[in-house]
């Protein structure tokens, strides 16, 4: 079953982005870094989806939600079963940076070990796996750049 995501880049003000660390269930070893966000649920619109992720899994609720930045569509194999999913990145300004993980699901509570602040430097120079894969270049074309007139589309990534 395909699902609708919407996933938040969360910059504060010194222009770090929040990603969160992530771990398959039933292999902590593989492990990864990815933004804020998930699931559309019923009858609701990108942006509501974008703002109530980023809460539950933040606990950061004044942030300014700006334009989608990006679209991608992906595939992967993740707590025993194989989502497929289409995506939005919304851009959201912060001045909170304190964080609290006390809105993540069941099953992020099993999967989410932490939270951090990147400066792009240290994505650019990092060899961790993070989700979208270009993640690092994308981010340092926004901050040199500013946000896209129109939402770029990143292609299929699938693992």
């Amino acid at each position: 079953m395909r699902r609708r995501a919407a996933r938040v880049i969360l910059l504060d003000p010194s222009d770090r982005i929040l990603l969160l660390h992530g771990y398959e269930p039933d292999d902590p070893s593989v492990t990864w870094w990815f933004t804020p966000g998930g699931g559309v649920e019923e009858g609701e619109s990108l942006d509501v989806a974008a703002r109530r992720e980023l809460a539950e899994e933040t606990g950061i609720t004044t942030a300014l939600l700006g334009p989608v930045l990006w679209e991608r569509s992906c595939a992967f194999d993740f707590d025993g079963r194989r989502w497929e999913q289409d995506e939005w990145y919304y851009l959201a300004r912060t001045d909170d940076v304190r964080v609290h993980t006390g809105g993540l699901t069941e099953l992020e509570q099993r999967s989410v070990d932490g939270l951090r602040w990147w400066t792009c430097e240290e994505l650019l120079a990092s060899h961790e796996t993070v989700y979208p894969t270009r993640l690092a270049e994308l981010l340092r074309r926004l901050l040199d750049e500013g946000p896209p007139l129109s939402p770029i589309h990143l292609g299929t990534e699938r693992d």
